[in-house]
């Protein structure tokens, strides 16, 4: 019997369509990373762990360390270069800076994905909350008080809008 190595897959990247021959191990942060130049996506862990390589994957959040890019495809991903660009994150991005909520900026792009998706849930959630759904990203850094801080305020100004 012979081993596949490799898989032709399909996936839509932050809105670009394209096909690509991946190795069948390769998780799906060292694509992007890798092959697609998009270094936004940190690795830390390699485990599923500290949440750096948290990317949406069909507009969930998920571990990049943790799935094969051989599952990509068909599907939609979006990486925080992605929802940079777009504006998605530009409010969550400017509480973070105002909060000084990012010192070192390893953790920070899974962190504002995570807060990005709490903040988009339209939940109604209060800082112990907020510190439940982030538990799952590693900071060093910052103690975590001034991420949620700047999580807080951007659910709070959503729920003035609405």
């Amino acid at each position: 019997m012979e081993t596949v190595k490799e898989a032709c897959i399909t996936v839509n990247v932050n809105g670009q369509t394209m096909t690509r021959v991946v190795p069948v191990r390769r998780n799906l942060v060292d694509f992007l990373r890798h092959d697609l130049g998009l270094t936004g996506t940190h690795v830390g862990c390699e485990s599923g762990i500290c949440g750096a390589c948290n990317v949406r994957v069909d507009g969930v959040v998920v571990r990049g360390c943790l799935m094969f890019a051989a599952q990509l495809d068909g599907r939609s991903v979006q990486t925080i270069e992605g929802v940079s660009q777009s504006g998605e994150a530009a409010r969550l991005q400017r509480a973070f800076v105002e909060h000084n909520a990012l010192q070192c900026g390893y953790c920070t792009p899974g962190m504002l994905l995570t807060g990005l998706e709490l903040v988009e849930s339209g939940r109604e959630v209060d800082r112990t909350q907020i510190r439940e759904e982030i538990s799952g990203n590693f900071c060093r850094c910052t103690g975590y008080h001034a991420i949620v801080d700047a999580i807080e305020e951007v659910i709070l100004e959503r729920n003035r809008n609405e």
